[in-house]
This record gives C-alpha cells, sequence and structure tokens, in this order.
C-alpha cells in the first residue's frame, strides 16, 4: 500500500536538505549538478533526495538535448497548505476567543480597581 499524496509530500517536506532543493528550485530551473553545488555530498545523494521529491510530484525533470533541469511544481504545496489551513483556522478561532476572554479579564481588574 503506497501512503497518499499529503503522506508523501509531508515526508519529502520532513528534511532540510529536501526543503533547500525547493527553496533553490523556487527561483527557477536548475540541474542536478547546479542543486548539488551548495551541498558536502555526492551527486547519487542529492539524486536519492531528488527521487523523493519526485515520488512526492514536488519536483519534475524533462529533458533537452543533453540538458535535464528539474523544476518545482507546486500543487502538492497547495494540498498541505490546504490541510493546514483548517488547523489555521481553529487555532485563529482559539486564540480570538483567548484574547477576548484576556480583554474581559483586564476589564475587571481596571473596574476593580477604580471602585477601591
Amino acid at each position: 500500500m503506497s501512503p497518499d499524496p499529503l503522506s508523501e509530500t509531508l515526508f519529502a517536506l520532513a528534511d532540510p536538505t529536501r526543503r533547500a532543493i525547493l527553496a533553490r528550485l523556487s527561483t527557477g530551473e536548475a540541474t542536478v549538478n547546479e542543486l548539488a553545488e551548495p551541498f558536502a555530498m555526492s551527486l547519487p545523494a542529492v539524486s536519492k533526495h531528488l527521487k523523493v521529491l519526485e515520488r512526492a510530484k514536488l519536483i519534475s525533470r524533462s529533458r533537452t538535448a543533453q540538458w535535464r533541469p528539474c523544476r518545482l511544481e507546486p500543487e502538492p504545496l497547495m494540498a498541505v497548505d490546504g490541510w493546514l489551513g483548517d488547523y489555521r483556522k481553529l487555532w485563529e478561532h482559539r486564540l480570538d476567543r483567548l484574547e477576548e476572554y484576556l480583554a474581559t479579564m483586564q476589564s475587571n481588574i481596571e473596574d476593580t480597581g477604580e471602585k477601591s
């Protein structure tokens, strides 16, 4: 049984090297050699990271003669953003309620202080 797409994406994003590769690709296409440049690792190691990113559909590779650029594919990131959005709404609602509660408490303290 293969993991669901969201799990594949989150697994791929769990590694800082893969996140750095995605950050680099956010500025435009790059070859494997260009992507490997800032890392102190072998090309086969970088290729393994790229395969994980490809499996998660976060990148795609094309071929133009000898040039094989990698390209960022944003759709899986949008799915993660949508998934996180539900939790973002929940926490914003909770924080709004906390803010209201604290404002009420502050108001009560000020009212009590004025009457003394």
